[in-house]
């Protein structure tokens, strides 16, 4: 049968990392999860939230389980203002939008700004859901490299003036991106948002991450930097620092774009499930967000020490590292170069789960690396499953 797709049908790419989620879920044998970038099942706060759910859904109210406003329900945009003043990313009721997710905020951006054939800057290596949004739009990608201070700036304006046209988008992970852990500098970020402006781009600010810094001292996020520039589209998302299965986030922009994000998400959802606004709305009032996130960092910065020592153990001198401040990745390059994807099937049938390095690039720039996740998975744990890992490369190396 021949079914008449249209054109973008081809340009969906899917998520290797999203996928992982049912293959493992196939498996009969033990593993250790370092695939997915979700908290651990012990980080989420689920006694919390279970506590405080039927008051905060509010079960005999005749509105529990109705429709939202587009926008947000009311409750959950206040408590978030009040959350995030005196903060980096301290905003306003009129620029808050609600969405489902992190990924929806994306999208939104993505669908207001992405015409076919314009040119969108990612990083290299970057999130792998954020380039296939991008891809989805019909955009064409320009690559920009990413070492320990995050996308350099400088060679983005070498590549662009290469290219010969200004890029309608750039999407950046400015703080603990997605895979390598790094963060943008200071300096990275004023020029990134001068660059921006000479050539009339809209940056979108993807930070799931910056809440959770667990060494070193804060940056200022492009939120805070842009000061009410337009041009600025900063997506967050509670999955990283609550619960991924609530699927709620928010976008922060210019208030005169809402109207226009409302019809966008009235063609997508028509609203963010409201239950889960009323549980987040309640957790943020009562003051439950601020313990939580101290009592995460810790354990996190713990998590990444443990997983550096193993990998110092069983890859010193085949492999090097980052070391991020915080976030949930590290970002292994292997020394020699080992394939990461035949390495994939190895490591899960030693038990142990990672992504390639060539997931995080459209154009597979990074067939030596990988990403690992600390976040999900307590020490004890990780030190099995790097020694899983070390197994995985040896037989590699055999075959």
């Amino acid at each position: 049968m021949h079914l008449p797709l249209a054109s973008r049908a081809a340009d969906l790419v899917g998520s290797v990392i999203d996928s992982s989620t049912s293959l493992l879920a196939s498996q009969t044998h033990d593993i250790v999860r370092f695939a997915m970038g979700a908290p651990s099942p012990e980080a989420i706060p689920t006694r919390t939230l279970a506590e405080i759910g039927r008051d905060a859904i509010g079960a005999d109210a005749a509105d529990a389980f109705d429709y939202a406003a587009t926008e947000g329900d009311p409750a959950l945009r206040a408590a978030l203002v009040a959350e995030l003043a005196g903060t980096s990313d301290a905003t306003t009721l009129e620029r808050i939008t609600i969405t489902s997710g992190g990924m929806q905020g994306l999208d939104l951006a993505c669908k207001l700004f992405v015409d076919r054939g314009d040119l969108v800057v990612v990083e290299s290596p970057t999130y792998t859901n954020g380039s296939a949004t991008a891809l989805s739009y019909q955009a064409d990608l320009l690559e920009v490299p990413v070492d320990g201070d995050g996308m350099q700036v400088d060679v983005l304006a070498d590549l662009v003036d290469r290219a010969g046209r200004p890029p309608k988008v750039i999407y950046a992970i400015p703080t603990f991106q997605n895979p390598s852990g790094a963060s943008l500098s200071l300096e990275r970020r004023h020029r990134l948002l001068e660059l921006a402006r000479s050539w009339g781009s809209v940056v979108i600010d993807d930070d799931p991450y910056g809440m959770l810094r667990f060494e070193g001292e804060p940056v200022p996020t492009l939120h805070e930097l842009a000061e009410g520039d337009p041009l600025v589209f900063s997506v967050r998302t509670f999955s990283k620092i609550v619960a991924p299965g609530l699927r709620v986030g928010w976008v922060d922009t210019t208030p005169e774009l809402q109207p226009l994000l409302i019809n966008a998400k009235q063609a997508m959802d028509t609203c963010t499930n409201l239950p889960m606004q009323r549980l987040l709305a309640r957790f943020l009032d009562g003051g439950h967000l601020d313990a939580h996130l101290a009592t995460q960092r810790a354990e996190y910065g713990r998590r990444k020490r443990a997983m550096q020592q193993a990998l110092a153990t069983h890859f010193s001198g085949r492999a090097r590292w980052t070391d991020p401040e915080g976030g949930f990745f590290l970002w292994v390059t292997f020394e020699p170069a080992v394939d990461t994807e035949a390495l994939f099937p190895v490591a899960l049938a030693e038990g142990v789960a990672i992504i390639p390095g060539n997931a995080f690039s459209p154009s597979k720039r990074f067939p030596d690396a990988l990403r690992i996740c600390f976040a999900t998975t307590p020490p004890e744990r990780i030190a099995v499953g790097v020694e899983r890992l070390a197994r995985a490369v040896d037989r590699l190396g055999t075959t």
